[in-house]
């Protein structure tokens, strides 16, 4: 067994094997996730700026998640540097493409926040964080990753014969 650069273990696999992330680390992600999120709710209307440059944050955290990989986001690189070695090895490892998609998922709320916010257009960035947050908050405190699993509905539909 071999070890990814954020030290998860990863299974010697064929070169399509799926890439393979810890579970423990995707929620650390999504509970850092909330926290920015709901600063970010809280202050759209005090603090439009400082608004602006939470989303701003939390939009660039997801764009490197989804185009880069869960693993490579800034949470994940600190989940791995500095939590996880202190819980040991994880009993399972999850695929990482529906976190990956749900991380897309989560960029395209941030840019629609980010841009009504820059629009001045407060409801519709408070709208769309709230979706954010709430999704977050599922996989952070019950560990349901509402991304991921549009992510697996989407791949059933599309493997279904017709």
């Amino acid at each position: 067994m071999s070890t990814s650069p954020t030290g998860t273990p990863v299974p010697a696999a064929g070169p399509s094997a799926p890439a393979q992330v810890d579970p423990r680390g995707l929620r650390f992600g999504a509970a850092v996730t909330s926290v920015v999120l709901a600063a970010a709710l809280l202050t759209v209307s005090p603090a439009r700026e400082v608004a602006l440059v939470l989303v701003g944050v939390q939009t660039v955290v997801f764009a490197i998640g989804a185009f880069l990989g869960v693993r490579h986001s800034p949470y994940g690189r600190v989940f791995a540097r500095f939590v996880r070695p202190r819980l040991g090895a994880p009993d399972e490892l999850e695929d990482a493409r529906p976190p990956q998609f749900a991380q897309a998922v989560g960029l395209g709320f941030a840019v629609v926040a980010l841009v009504a916010l820059a629009a001045g257009a407060p409801v519709v960035a408070l709208v769309a964080l709230a979706f954010a947050l709430v999704a977050a908050l599922l996989n952070a405190v019950v560990g349901f990753c509402l991304g991921c699993e549009i992510y697996l509905l989407a791949r059933r539909a599309s493997t279904r014969p017709a």
